[in-house]
């Protein structure tokens, strides 16, 4: 497979971005006794209408691979991005297409983004316990672990704070 390619999701887009996103968290385990986020996970038009949902592609089909929502402070879904900075959100890859780099591309189009914006950092949270690969992949690509920002959503939900100084 070539290069995923990132683009602006597109209404057309919203549902299977809805599919795969809630598959690759019950892949990997994070819907387990959750209640109601999948349903958050699906709103893909509300996620739209707060930040920036991006999809990755397969150049050659045009099937959806993943997506990831990039948010600014203040909006309705960030978490820790503070003034001038960015964040991402709900990175997810179709489980049939996770081990391709997908979600490589996706990271790297958040960072692109925050950027172009002339953000000081990007950040993101991730579940303790779930998504190694995902752990690997911003340990690889420069994030560092920001303690003093961890928090649990609900008592069973532990989230470590990520962060990536940009220039």
């Amino acid at each position: 497979m070539s290069r995923p390619l990132v683009r602006p999701a597109e209404p057309a887009d919203f549902a299977g971005v809805a599919r795969l996103t809630v598959a690759a968290y019950e892949t990997d385990g994070q819907l387990k006794g959750e209640n109601g986020y999948a349903a958050v996970l699906a709103d893909v038009a509300g996620r739209a209408a707060d930040g920036e949902i991006l999809v990755a592609t397969d150049p050659a089909t045009g099937e959806l691979l993943g997506s990831v929502t990039f948010v600014r402070p203040g909006s309705r879904y960030a978490e820790l991005c503070g003034p001038g900075e960015a964040e991402f959100r709900m990175l997810a890859v179709d489980p049939a297409a996770q081990g391709r780099g997908v979600g490589a591309v996706l990271v790297e189009a958040c960072v692109a983004r925050a950027t172009e914006l002339g953000c000081t950092a990007l950040t993101i949270c991730v579940r303790d316990g779930h998504a190694e690969a995902a752990h690997r992949l911003y340990r690889r690509r420069g994030f560092v672990r920001v303690p003093e920002q961890d928090w649990s959503p609900l008592p069973t939900v532990n989230l470590l704070a990520l962060r990536l100084p940009l220039p």
